[in-house]
């Protein structure tokens, strides 16, 4: 039995803008719009699009004022595809991404929220220049509610320290 498995990476800069997250929606979107299931496609667009907004609102850009995002595609011998997104950040003075109590009225709060949502795994890496922010995502979601056990591992990130 083979397991076999495809894989592609790609990188893009764009800038620590509004627009940056509209030029990384689309690249990601032009790179992944004939290779993976549109609701794959859909769900992995908006977590990015959190990921890049979040970073842009509340983190230092990179060296030159840039954000650095990258996605990767695997692809199995059976067809699983599964996409990691990653953003990264100069990351931000004393403060770290994480969930935040959100009331019904907010305009605003709800970003890792919907990556929680969308994803089967997030976490924070961080290292001497910033930090990235990725969360995976898989063609093969369960489609059944989860344990209250498994939305509890979700919600709490995995995170790493690189220094």
């Amino acid at each position: 039995m083979s397991t076999a498995v495809a894989e592609r990476s790609w990188c893009v800069v764009v800038p620590h803008h509004a627009r940056g997250a509209r030029l990384a929606r689309h690249r990601l979107a032009a790179e992944l719009g004939n290779v993976v299931a549109s609701s794959l496609l859909a769900d992995v667009i908006a977590v990015l699009a959190e990921l890049v907004g979040n970073a842009i609102r509340h983190a230092e850009p990179l060296p030159g004022g840039v954000v650095r995002v990258a996605w990767r595609l695997r692809v199995d011998d059976t067809g699983g595809e599964a996409v990691t997104v990653r953003v990264t950040d100069g990351g931000a003075p004393n403060r770290s991404p994480a969930l935040r109590p959100v009331g019904a009225d907010a305009v605003d709060g709800r970003g890792l929220r919907i990556v929680v949502a969308l994803a089967e795994q997030w976490g924070i890496e961080r290292d001497g220049l910033g930090q990235s922010v990725w969360a995976a995502l898989s063609g093969e979601r369960a489609l059944a509610q989860p344990s209250e056990a498994t939305r509890q591992r979700a919600i709490q990130p995995v995170q790493r320290s690189l220094d």
